[in-house]
C-alpha cells in the first residue's frame, strides 16, 4: 500500500506524520520500524498518527509510535507538530484544539510567532502511576540535591528569586528525595555509578538526574542501563540536566525506544518539574536541547494535593511531504 506522509520536526526531534482521519492503515510494529528506519524508510524518532475524535469534546486522537515500533503514551515535541499539521492540512481551523492521547487529553495552541504552546497537564509523582518499583532502589537520605556526589552536583545554585518565593509552591508538601538505583550493571557485569534520579511521569515515565556538564555526561552509557532497569517496569526516558542558573538549563534525553534524540518535550517538562520541586529552578525555565530551545512553565502545587499544569512552548516545522510504499 502507498501511504502519504509529512516529515516534521520540533527542536530537531523529527517525526513522520500520517493522516488517518479518513483511512485507517492498520500498521504493525514492523511497519512503524520500517517507516522510521533512516536507511530504508523515511527516518524519524517517532511516527505520529492523526485520527478522528473517539468521543465528543475532543477534536482528534493523537497516537505515537517510537522508532522501535512500540506505542508510547505521550510526546511533547510531537504534540506541537500535531497542531501545526492539522492546521496546515486544513483538517481544522480551531485554535486551540483539544486532542486525546494515550493517558488523557491535552490542549494545543498555535501562537502568532510561529511557536506552539501545549498544556501538558499536571505531572504525576505517585510511584505506582509512573510506574516505578522502589524495591529496586534506595531513597537518597538527605531529601535534597545538595548532598549529591561532587561529580554530578551543579557548580553553583543561587538563592531563590522573589519570583520563586512568591509563585513557586512546589516544596510546600515537604522534601522530595531522589532515588539511587540498585544493581546498575554495565556490559561487563560491573556496577556502574549513577547520580540520584528524580522519578515522575508527564504522561510517560521519566527519570531525571543533575549533572555538571551535559556534553561530558555519560548519556549513551547510562541511558540504556537506566531505561531497562527493573525499577521501571515499562522502561523509562532518562534526562541529564545541567543547571546554568535558576531560569536556564541544558538537557540531553535518552528516550525510551528511540535512544538519544535532539530534543524531548516531555523530557524537558520532567526536568524542569524535578528542578522546581527540588528548589533549584524558578517556575519558568528555558531548556537548551541539542535541537533548539523549549520554554517550560510549572508553578508547583496549588495546595497540598492539587498540582498546577505544565506548559511547554517551542517550534514546530513541516520539512517535506511524500509517499512511502509499505508491504502489506
Amino acid at each position: 500500500m502507498i501511504i502519504p506522509f509529512t516529515k516534521m520536526q520540533g527542536a530537531g526531534n523529527d517525526f513522520v506524520v500520517i493522516d488517518e482521519t479518513k483511512t485507517r492503515y492498520t500498521l504493525t510494529p514492523e511497519h512503524y520500524r520500517f517507516i522510521a528506519n533512516r536507511n530504508f524508510g523515511v527516518g524519524a524518532d517517532q511516527i505520529l498518527s492523526v485520527r478522528p475524535p473517539p468521543y465528543a469534546g475532543v477534536d482528534f486522537e493523537y497516537v505515537i509510535h517510537n522508532s522501535d515500533g512500540g506505542e508510547v503514551e505521550h510526546c511533547g515535541n510531537g504534540a506541537r507538530c500535531f497542531v501545526r499539521f492539522v492546521q496546515e492540512a486544513g483538517l481544522t481551523d480551531k485554535n486551540p484544539i483539544r486532542v486525546k492521547v494515550h493517558t488523557g487529553e491535552i490542549e494545543l495552541r498555535a501562537l502568532p510567532d510561529g511557536r506552539v504552546r501545549v498544556d501538558m497537564g499536571p505531572p504525576v509523582f505517585e510511584l505506582a502511576k509512573v510506574p516505578f518499583d522502589p524495591a529496586f532502589a534506595t531513597l537518597e537520605e538527605t531529601g535534597s540535591y545538595e548532598a549529591l556526589n561532587n561529580n554530578f552536583k551543579p557548580k553553583e545554585i543561587t538563592e531563590p528569586t522573589e519570583l520563586t518565593k512568591t509563585t513557586d509552591r512546589a516544596n510546600k508538601t515537604g522534601d522530595w528525595s531522589p532515588w539511587v538505583l540498585k544493581g546498575l550493571n554495565g556490559s561487563k557485569g560491573l556496577e556502574v555509578q549513577c547520580p540520584p534520579l528524580s522519578v515522575l511521569s508527564m504522561g510517560n515515565p521519566h527519570a531525571v538526574c543533575v549533572v555538571q556538564n551535559t556534553e561530558t555526561a555519560p548519556v549513551l552509557e547510562l541511558g540504556p542501563l537506566v531505561e531497562h532497569h527493573p525499577a521501571f517496569p515499562n522502561r523509562v526516558n532518562v534526562g541529564f540536566m545541567q543547571i546554568l542558573n535558576r531560569a536556564e538549563v541544558n538537557l540531553r534525553v535518552f528516550e525510551r525506544g528511540a535512544g538519544e534524540t535532539l530534543a524531548c518535550g516531555t523530557g524537558a517538562c520532567a526536568a524542569v518539574v524535578a528542578g522546581v520541586r527540588a528548589g533549584l529552578l524558578d517556575s519558568c525555565v528555558d531548556v537548551h536541547t541539542r535541537g533548539g530551545l523549549l520554554t517550560i512553565e510549572w508553578a508547583g502545587f496549588k495546595d497540598s494535593t492539587t498540582l498546577e499544569h505544565v506548559f511547554m512552548t517551542g517550534p514546530a516545522v513541516s520539512v517535506f511531504k511524500g509517499e512511502i510504499k509499505i508491504n502489506e
